[in-house]
């Protein structure tokens, strides 16, 4: 488990020392779940060349590389470059493990909502890591309706000062070339998927959502919108990342079984159509979805060892 502290959920960059006990809960959440030793190592640099040369350095000694709470964009180049020059797979979590459960969530709450992905409307919140990755997922997922925003509004080629990670984004999504706020984004959009800041969605903007609206809230530990306030929008399914609201979507119903799956199968490199392959058997543990229940508990027994089959050549 690596990290430089420069992203550490709900704290921002509090560096290497802070991020340490996160670092150690993952390792405790790695071992509990999917029996895998995990040591957790934190690098006093945020630097991406040096990051990629100490973790080249060290690889030696482990079977896999989890990447943790690296900020966007050095995120994507570390993680690009490791898995590039490693013959072990290597992973951001952050990105892949929340693209997973949220691709699962979503399969099931479509059904639930009885819409298809490549007709549903799809707004994002989040251009980080996290954004940026459920974004491509769900584009080779089929999605073909999906507009990316950040705190400057909706990602757009023609938008002035866009970092090359997200000029990219805006060219994957947005077909219509649409301008404006998330506020503008959520107009008529089917679907709602919060990756970024606490109680930036009020009720009013939920309410000009299309009809049977699927609300994803998952910013932690406050979301974008209280699910409570969604659904008196009338939201129709409600998701967040926390254990004490139904629908919860977190990465620890994916990473463990994801590298469980990638040690035992000999995986060098852990692609999207794993990851795919993944969120399909995460969605099918639930044999009929309802509006409270899209996604298995994280502490179901079944969860790591069904992940870690999708999870081969």
């Amino acid at each position: 488990i690596i990290s430089d502290g420069s992203a550490v959920l709900g704290l921002g960059n509090i560096g290497a020392l802070g991020a340490l006990p996160v670092m150690e809960g993952k390792a405790v959440l790695f071992k509990k779940f999917a029996g895998i030793d995990a040591v957790p190592i934190v690098l006093d640099t945020q630097d991406a060349d040096e990051i990629v040369k100490i973790v080249k350095a060290i690889s030696p000694a482990f079977g896999g590389i989890n990447l943790e709470d690296i900020s966007a964009p050095r995120c994507f180049e570390i993680e690009e470059r490791l898995k590039r020059e490693l013959k072990i797979p290597v992973m951001h979590d952050d990105q892949h493990g929340t693209a997973i459960i949220l691709l699962a969530g979503l399969i099931n709450a479509l059904k639930v909502a009885r819409k298809k992905i490549g007709r549903v409307k799809i707004a994002i919140s989040g251009a980080g890591a996290a954004g940026t990755a459920t974004a491509k997922i769900l584009n080779l997922a089929g999605a073909k309706h999906i507009l990316v925003s950040d705190s400057k509004g909706i990602l757009n080629p023609s938008r002035k000062n866009l970092t090359p990670e997200k000029r990219k984004l805006a060219r994957l999504t947005n077909p219509e070339n649409k301008k404006g706020t998330l506020a503008d984004a959520m107009v008529g959009a089917d679907v709602f998927i919060g990756l970024s800041a606490p109680g930036i969605v009020s009720e009013s903007m939920v309410k000009k959502m299309a009809k049977k609206a699927i609300v994803f809230t998952l910013a932690n530990p406050i979301p974008e919108i209280m699910p409570d306030d969604a659904k008196r929008a009338g939201a129709y399914v409600v998701a967040t990342g926390r254990s004490d609201f139904p629908n919860q979507l977190n990465n620890s119903q994916a990473f463990p079984g994801v590298f469980r799956g990638a040690l035992d199968n000999g995986v060098r490199q852990i692609t999207d159509k794993m990851k795919i392959r993944a969120a399909h058997a995460i969605a099918g543990m639930i044999k009929k979805p309802t509006s409270k229940r899209i996604a298995p508990d994280m502490f179901d027994k079944n969860l790591v060892k069904i992940v870690a089959n999708a999870i081969r050549e």
